[in-house]
């Protein structure tokens, strides 16, 4: 069975990078050589891994990596502490305050 990993890395400048791979730790090894001097990770080094989620569906896990890459900083910290009450708390938040509700709408 084939594996792949949604995952994220801590960058140097504390940034975060979230990809996926079917081979985490050859992944890693990449994004902390300086092989492609364009990638987002190259001037960032070294990277560290703060989480990681094994999929064997790959179609699940490019959702999930779509889903979490627009998430804040914050979320995916959070995620990476498996603080799920954090997670909770900042998703209401979010919620809230993008809600656009104007008069005539109901």
């Amino acid at each position: 069975m084939k594996l792949y990993y949604v995952y994220i890395v801590e960058c140097s400048d504390k940034l975060l990078y979230t990809g996926i791979t079917n081979n985490i730790t050859r992944r890693l090894a990449e994004h902390n050589s300086a092989l492609n001097q364009n990638s987002y990770t190259y001037k960032r080094r070294p990277v560290q891994l703060i989480f990681h989620q094994e999929f064997n569906d790959v179609n699940q896990a490019i959702y999930f990596e779509k889903k979490i890459k627009k998430w804040s900083a914050q979320k995916k910290r959070a995620l990476a502490k498996n603080d799920f009450d954090m997670l909770q708390i900042l998703a209401e938040c979010r919620n809230a305050t993008h809600f656009k509700y104007k008069p005539g709408d109901d």
